[in-house]
């Protein structure tokens, strides 16, 4: 089957957040659903021909499964590596859809799986996207933990704005310094349902040092907000590149899994390469 999908202009419009779904459990492309990432960039002043950034949204999948020629399930799981460049995210319940409708489909072997979803991904995204399966009989292995550098959620500082607030970044008159600040209490809202998203976020920069207590204060700023996860993660960037100038920066957030997917995009000014596959423990 060729995919054919078309970005909507309108991320509410057709997609299936929100909406009473009838799952499909044989092999559907078409519910893929593309939303051009450049319809939120503006709001940023982004333009997608001159990205202030590199980066890539990874994608953990859980609930993979689809039948052998004998009609006997495999399971697995799969990360799916989605580049910052391509002109579509790919709305997340679109993606799990998708998944689900490979079920009751039956497929050769694991490699035919994994060429038919690049297909499909890379033509719904726009640009190739990555895919790596692994079958659960071969005993894939998990890696949890913190990221090396400094959590601020222990900070004694007092909140009051649930919407992002860039005037809350600051710099301290000192000398540049190379640091990563994480913290547990990003929390923002879907841009369409307005169901909570969780998140660890991971700031990684060279400069002026951030001022903490401002930086967590932004953060938590989110709280209110809807938004996809690439978009806020984007937002954080740029409030961070304007407000503070770093000369280098990485922002990295990982989000709970829904619907038996995690999404955890990544920009970078290009200093840092993407960190690796390891879960926040409420992933």
């Amino acid at each position: 089957m060729t995919l054919t999908t078309k970005p909507i202009a309108d991320p509410s419009h057709a997609s299936p957040l929100g909406k009473a779904t009838e799952y499909q459990s044989h092999y559907a492309p078409e519910l893929l659903y593309p939303i051009p990432r450049q319809l939120k960039r503006s709001e940023l002043g982004i333009v997608d021909a001159e990205l202030p950034f590199v980066g890539e949204d990874l994608w953990n999948a859980y609930e993979l499964s689809w039948l052998n020629p004998k009609g006997k399930p495999v399971v697995a799981v799969g990360t799916f590596r989605v580049p910052a460049n391509s002109p579509n995210l790919i709305e997340s319940k679109s993606f799990k859809l998708y998944l689900n409708s490979f079920n009751q489909s039956t497929f050769d072997n694991i490699a035919t799986v994994s060429a038919t979803m690049t297909h499909d991904l890379s033509t719904a995204a726009g640009s190739p996207v990555v895919v790596a399966l692994e079958l659960l009989s071969a005993r894939p292995e998990a890696l949890i933990g913190l990221p090396d550098g400094t959590l601020l959620d222990e900070l004694d500082i007092t909140c009051d704005r649930y919407q992002p607030d860039p005037a809350l970044l600051a710099t301290l008159p000192s000398e540049s310094v190379e640091e990563t600040l994480y913290s547990h209490l990003l929390k923002s809202n879907c841009l369409v349902t307005g169901q909570p998203d969780w998140a660890m976020v991971v700031i990684r920069y060279h400069g002026k040092p951030i001022d903490r207590a401002g930086l967590l204060r932004y953060i938590v700023s989110f709280r209110n907000h809807n938004e996809f996860h690439e978009q806020c993660v984007e937002r954080i960037f740029t409030d961070i590149q304007a407000h503070c100038r770093p000369e280098a920066l990485a922002v990295h957030a990982r989000y709970t899994r829904r619907g038996g997917l995690d999404i955890n995009p990544f920009r970078s000014s290009g200093d840092y390469p993407p960190p690796g596959n390891t879960r926040e423990i409420r992933q």
